[in-house]
């Protein structure tokens, strides 16, 4: 079967990344270098089957959201992601587009820390990434809800237990962060879509908008009502990654509580 430049590409780099690079264990000798189709497709959050089908040249014109998911998982260079979005038919994100790499430092970084819950975000909110254990807490989100602002305004309630006045302050902190990237990013087609449909279909959106609520992050403490272990209390941190404009959410129990051994238990069911 003939392949296609982007499919030889995906395949190189498959090959170059080892199974400890990204967090994984090596599980003895393997007959090729490198990761298997399973094991990139999972990282990447896309079906083995539709890897498969690009290295093949059996599927053309993945989306932008897949490719930056392989070009974070492939650990790629700068360089290399440019040329994995031109492979793929894509314009390169540019400077005044909204980043949505996470470079191959905070990914390993990521990728060590299996036994805490992280998810990354964008500057307009979007989550770009999710640990097992993060999704296993919050549940998986698709679509419109991997956007935090449109999920909290217009989406449905998730796991975090939110009082009037808690949801309120984090509505209003969420407004003011969008309100800072629109400042930084005046030119990103995403973020004024996002922007526009929240002010015309949320009146409480909207309010906030014209008001110009101002807020900023803290540390918090939120319970999430889990379908199986119940409630969980966990601290709550959104650290900022410097010159890539990335929220990492990061959720941390007490040591020794009842709360640490909850978040164990689901370390270890999901292993």
């Amino acid at each position: 079967m003939a392949r296609t430049g982007l499919g030889e590409a995906l395949m190189n780099w498959r090959a170059a990344v080892t199974p400890s690079d990204v967090g994984l264990p090596g599980n003895g000798a393997r007959r090729t270098p490198g990761l298997r189709r399973e094991e990139l497709a999972q990282l990447a959050g896309i079906s083995a089957d539709y890897l498969t089908r690009l290295e093949q040249g059996r599927a053309a014109n993945p989306s932008a959201q897949v490719v930056e998911a392989l070009a974070r998982t492939l650990q790629l260079t700068t360089d290399e992601r440019s040329h994995l979005y031109q492979l793929a038919g894509l314009a390169t994100p540019t400077p005044d587009r909204i980043p949505r790499s996470i470079s191959p430092g905070v990914q390993r970084m990521l990728d060590r820390l299996n036994d805490t819950p992280v998810a990354v975000f964008d500057a307009m909110l979007t989550e770009l990434h999710a640990n097992a254990l993060y999704v296993e807490l919050m549940g998986e989100r698709t679509g419109n809800e991997r956007n935090a602002a449109w999920r909290n305004f217009l989406g449905t309630a998730g796991r975090i237990r939110q009082t009037p006045e808690s949801l309120g302050l984090l509505q209003q902190l969420q407004v003011a962060d969008l309100r800072r990237t629109a400042a930084r990013y005046p030119h990103d087609p995403n973020l004024h879509a996002l922007i526009d449909e929240l002010r015309r279909r949320s009146t409480r959106f909207g309010h906030l908008w014209e008001s110009g609520a101002v807020a900023e992050h803290q540390a918090t403490r939120k319970t999430i009502d889990h379908p199986r272990a119940g409630a969980i209390t966990l601290d709550c941190d959104v650290l900022q990654v410097a010159g890539d404009d990335l929220r990492i959410m990061v959720y941390t129990a007490q040591p020794n509580s009842e709360d640490a051994t909850k978040l164990t238990h689901l370390t270890t069911v999901h292993t």
